[in-house]
């Protein structure tokens, strides 16, 4: 097959100042005192480390539009876009941190961030010290920045001590650029001066929005091993120009090469009582872009043929830098592949997490998924896992998402038992907050464009009656659609729905999906911690 992602780009081998180194459902329902608990719980989490306030209060003070929405045109390359020559400026005041490693840069729609994961575990596997910048992150800022050999997120400690140590020259090009660099700018220079520090021997670099103005677009070809295009889709239209040419064009400084590749999933298999699905990749390539790797049963934790693709895109930059005189073995490769996982995609909860929700014995999947893409390819993922399971959807997303396209995807499942459309908090607070109320009607809205009558809209009042005998009857031949403001008490009755659906003696599996936001993602996983 031809994977229409893969990218590629300019691979600078010759030309760079640098060489290559070598070297059973249904749980209890618990009490109220255990919904407050978790209210507080989650309060306390979102606070970052003590060593990490004075830092997290200086990024606070910037612009940052990942809460407040990034401003039309902003990724273009044009008057209304963003001046990268701040970047660039505040780059060489803190001495051009960037020149003094490698760097793999990945851009796109989505898709980039599994990419770099993958790409970079399989550099550990090799035995190389990585530096890796992602966004956004789930738990910790720090997960944003990974460092050294063992891919751990930055230590508090570390990145505490750095930045009291460049928050001189921070300040001064604050004041120089009359306060207009931004938290993703400063938090960009920030990751570069660490892994500079930390003398990573390459780091691999996600772009943020992308485009030409994006902060981590400041990079010399000099400095390039590879720059990789992963997926393009709709979501930044409005920053990165009003159509997909636009996007593409924004995306660009790289060099598409249509790269054959036979990759298959063979099916699924059980690790540490979680799913992953085995694989088969080929990849033969010839002409002015040579590349050769064949591994068979390759076990990879992220789920779906989307992460598979992911998983290719890394495996040719990879090669690409081994064509550069980078020593990375199939071994390494595959192991690489084999290890990486992120949060909040596509992530199966273990059995004490469930247990800390209070459903006992519930498969729980958590998905960040937020776009029509991501949640079709969440929908392939669950059909390739539990193709007759019986499915309850918690969802929550920002108001700026398409959501009845997004609503379409999920209502496409099999065997929908309910849906919960619940509110967590969102980056930009009110501004970008979807209430419980009117995301249900975007999706009654959806259920009306598809067809679909075969679904309940139950007010909360109701829903909190659901296990009076007449309920459970009309349970059992519909889709419940409930509002609920709470994501604790959403979670709660998700799983007890799939309790009553799945017993009396059905051998249908149930699945609790929480899924919309990373946000909503976040304060799950926060709480089973």
């Amino acid at each position: 097959m031809r994977f229409p992602n893969l990218f590629a780009a300019q691979f600078l081998a010759q030309t760079s100042r640098r060489r290559a180194p070598r070297c059973s459902n249904g749980g209890s329902n618990p009490s109220l005192e255990m919904f407050l608990g978790w209210k507080q719980f989650f309060a306390t989490c979102r606070e970052e480390p003590e060593e990490l306030k004075d830092f997290s209060a200086y990024l606070d003070s910037l612009t940052n539009y990942e809460k407040s929405g990034v401003p039309k045109d902003a990724g273009t390359d044009s008057d209304d876009g963003l001046d990268l020559g701040r970047m660039r400026r505040l780059m060489t005041r803190l001495g051009d941190p960037q020149s003094k490693f490698k760097v793999v840069h990945i851009a796109g729609t989505k898709g980039k961030g599994s990419t770099a994961a993958f790409v970079s575990n399989i550099l550990r596997a090799q035995g190389y010290s990585v530096g890796c910048y992602t966004s956004p992150h789930i738990m910790s800022i720090r997960e944003r920045m990974t460092v050294g050999k063992s891919g751990d997120p930055v230590a508090s400690k570390s990145l505490n001590c750095l930045f009291h140590k460049i928050k001189g020259q921070l300040d001064e090009a604050v004041q120089l650029e009359n306060g207009l660099l931004t938290h993703f700018e400063i938090l960009t220079a920030t990751a570069f001066a660490l892994f500079a520090e930390e003398k990573s021997d390459i780091a691999v670099i996600e772009a943020g929005l992308g485009g030409a103005r994006d902060a981590t677009n400041i990079l010399s070809s000099s400095e390039l091993a590879a720059s990789v295009i992963t997926t393009i889709c709709e979501e930044h239209l409005d920053a990165l120009g009003g159509s997909l040419e636009s996007i593409a064009m924004a995306k660009a400084g790289i060099i598409k090469h249509g790269v054959p590749v036979r990759s298959s999933i063979k099916g699924l298999s059980m690790l540490d009582c979680r799913p992953c699905q085995v694989n088969d990749l080929v990849i033969q390539a010839q002409g002015d872009l040579q590349l050769s790797l064949e591994l068979s049963d390759v076990h990879l934790q992220m789920l779906g043929e989307h992460q598979l693709q992911n998983a290719v895109t890394a495996a040719c930059t990879i090669l690409c830098l081994r064509n550069q005189g980078w020593q990375v073995s199939d071994k390494s490769i595959m192991s690489g592949l084999e290890n990486t996982h992120l949060l909040g995609r596509s992530q199966f909860l273990s059995s004490k997490e469930a247990d800390a929700l209070g459903l006992h014995g519930t498969t729980i999947l958590v998905d960040g998924a937020h776009t029509k893409e991501s949640a079709n390819s969440l929908m392939d993922t669950i059909q390739m896992a539990f193709p007759d399971a019986e499915l309850a959807f918690i969802v929550a997303m920002a108001r700026d998402k398409n959501h009845v396209a997004f609503a379409k995807e999920i209502l496409s499942a099999r065997r929908l038992a309910a849906v919960f459309l619940t509110e967590a908090e969102i980056a930009g607070g009110k501004s970008r907050t979807t209430s419980a109320e009117w995301l249900r009607d975007q999706w009654l809205q959806a259920c009306k464009e598809v067809g679909i009558k075969s679904v309940q809209d139950i007010v909360p009042e109701e829903h909190h009656q659901m296990c009076s005998s007449a309920m459970r009857e009309s349970m059992e031949s519909s889709t419940h659609l409930v509002a609920e403001k709470s994501l604790a008490v959403a979670v709660q009755a998700a799983g007890g729905i799939l309790g009553r659906r799945t017993s009396a003696g059905k051998k249908r599996p149930g699945v609790v999906v929480i899924t919309g936001s990373l946000h909503a993602v976040s304060s799950v996983l926060r709480s089973v911690q």
